[in-house]
């Protein structure tokens, strides 16, 4: 999505940059993995195929992509490659009226085994709803997670997603929040002290 095309979002531990050429690499060979395949409902696609749908991802008024970074990592290496983690997505379900949506479907994977299991995901994930929130307008989100993906389902349960569906044929769990004044209080504890950068040089509080 051009909207985020310039767009850096700081945390404590996580930083969310634009999925762009230079992570195509590394990202196709994490989705080679069997494991992030099942998690993640995904099907593998060839290195040409991926540079291929990084570039339409970028133009597609449907889709918002960011990569997460391990801040400590980036600060370490000053190379967003080697500080690649994993990634986070809004899908837009309804999109009548042009690039802003009013339902949302949210998405993470932390792709990096090391990374897991130290609020990475739970942060970037906050920040991607504040910035559908603030950004895109979005006013309900959704997200489909395997049946045997406890600690994602456990991570939703936690921000008040309610499960609404389960799909017996691809074990696939349906958990849904409305965006009402209690979940936007919700995310605004939850993204303290952290900074949006836009198009490097403007600086806000987020």
């Amino acid at each position: 999505m051009l909207i985020n095309k310039n767009t850096k979002i700081i945390g404590e531990r996580v930083i969310l940059v634009p999925y762009r050429k230079e992570h195509v690499l590394k990202y196709n060979s994490w989705m080679q993995s069997k494991e992030l395949q099942e998690l993640t409902a995904s099907e593998p696609l060839t290195l040409n195929q991926e540079y291929e749908m990084q570039h339409s991802w970028m133009l597609d008024n449907d889709k918002c992509t960011f990569i997460i970074l391990d801040k400590e990592k980036y600060e370490e290496t000053q190379n967003e490659v080697a500080a690649m983690i994993g990634d986070t997505n809004l899908f837009f379900l309804n999109n009548e009226d042009g690039p802003l949506a009013v339902v949302a479907e949210a998405e993470i994977m932390i792709a990096e085994e090391w990374a897991r299991r130290k609020g990475c995901g739970w942060e970037a994930m906050v920040f991607l709803l504040k910035y559908g929130i603030d950004k895109l307008q979005v006013k309900q989100y959704t997200v489909k997670i395997s049946a045997n993906n406890a600690i994602s389902i456990h991570m939703f349960e936690k921000m008040g997603f309610i499960q609404t569906a389960f799909t017996q044929v691809f074990q696939e769990v349906t958990m849904e929040k409305l965006v009402d004044d209690q979940f936007k209080q919700f995310i605004k504890e939850n993204t303290k002290h952290h900074l949006v950068i836009e198009d490097g040089e403007e600086v806000v509080q987020f």
